[in-house]
């Protein structure tokens, strides 16, 4: 049977340390600060990341690993022998996914396969971490591909934005509701829906931002306390922690995947998000 690498890319939020200990390779996407960039987690930790932020005065911007990037990236492992099985950031956010569909074609369909997962950080990430735990069970590339396509459908994204000035700034909300939002601490929280970003409440404080997360996962979640939970979290340990131990009371779950939220995904949402990802029946 033909040695099988999973690959994705750094919008997956996994700490390239617990990357390396699955065996996952992960392609670092681009950060600018306007004429500056940095490769996610590789150039630029996410320390630092959060540390520019604080001063920047526009709004970061990311760019999709380009085709060239990815016939690059493949290579290295087409030329070792290896079968590729790529997870991408979603693509309803990013066009990386049809990159990577381009260079599949130019180097040839039968030795890479590209699953779109419709999602991001840990919730993608979640994924990553299912596929290459099985492939070190010896499970066949089919086995692999089958489940991730399962857990993608089934992938609840719920976060909630802490700073709403990277909304204004990137003109996802209004000068005037972010600053009535901030006054009276409201926090919006989104979902995915098919791989995009939609909304889904506003709620008032953090105690109503646990409150709603722990009522979605108790309406939405299948078999929860079997589940490996995803969190993530930007600048915001505490209040993660707060949230994974409600979670801990409310369901008995064993098994979290916890990551601070990286400069992709932070250059969109910055300080202050915080995330859960689970299953739905």
């Amino acid at each position: 049977m033909k040695k099988i690498k999973i690959i994705a890319d750094s919008g997956c939020d996994l700490e390239r340390s617990y990357a390396e200990e699955l065996g996952v390779y992960i392609i670092p996407m681009i950060v600018y600060f306007d004429d500056e960039f940095y490769y996610d987690r590789v150039t630029i930790t996410t320390e630092e990341f959060y540390e520019k932020l604080k001063t920047f005065k526009g709004l970061p911007k990311t760019t999709q690993i380009t085709p060239a990037r990815f016939i690059e990236e493949f290579k290295k492992f087409l030329d070792d022998g290896y079968h590729i099985i790529y997870i991408s950031f979603s693509s309803g956010l990013s066009g990386t996914y049809q990159s990577a569909l381009v260079a599949r074609e130019e180097l040839g369909e039968e030795n890479i396969d590209v699953i779109d997962s419709k999602g991001a950080s840990v919730g993608y990430g979640l994924m990553v971490r299912e596929a290459a735990l099985m492939l070190k069970e010896g499970k066949t590339r089919e086995e692999i591909i089958d489940r991730i396509t399962f857990m993608r459908d089934r992938m609840e994204y719920i976060f909630a934005v802490g700073n709403l000035e990277m909304l204004k700034r990137g003109g996802r909300i209004s000068s005037s509701k972010a600053l009535i939002g901030n006054l009276l601490n409201i926090k919006p929280i989104l979902q995915f829906d098919n791989g995009y970003i939609v909304p889904y409440d506003k709620v008032r404080g953090e105690k109503a931002i646990i409150k709603k997360m722990i009522e979605t996962m108790q309406e939405r979640g299948y078999e929860i306390e079997k589940q490996v939970i995803g969190l993530n979290y930007s600048r915001n340990l505490d209040f993660c922690m707060q949230l994974k131990e409600e979670i801990e009371r409310t369901f008995n779950v064993k098994e979290f995947v916890i990551s601070e939220i990286g400069p992709t995904i932070g250059s969109h949402v910055g300080e202050g998000t915080t995330s859960v990802f689970f299953m739905r029946k």
